[in-house]
């Protein structure tokens, strides 16, 4: 994995609106291994920042809690992906 994709890993990973199953799509990792990569890669404070947004009930992070009125994987700011690729910025 290049430090571009790591990056953007952690950056859709942080992202209220982008769902674990965006990530898995796109990247091939599960919920899980975004879980490790995280802790790998964030300060530990962050982590437990991070743990606890996604952990709460009303997380958009998955599919399944998220509010029907959101349709997209992505927010507005966000760049177009194409072909699992990262667009250039």
């Amino acid at each position: 994995m290049t430090e571009r994709e790591l990056d953007r890993i952690i950056e859709m990973a942080w992202e209220d609106r982008t769902p674990f199953e965006a990530i898995e799509a796109q990247f091939k990792l599960s919920e899980a291994d975004v879980i490790k990569l995280m802790r790998r890669e964030l300060k530990p404070n962050s982590f437990k920042l991070w743990r606890k947004r996604v952990n709460s009930g009303t997380s958009s992070k998955h599919l399944k809690k998220r509010n029907d009125n959101i349709t997209r994987f992505k927010s507005a700011r966000q760049k177009s992906i194409s072909n699992n690729k990262i667009s250039k910025r």
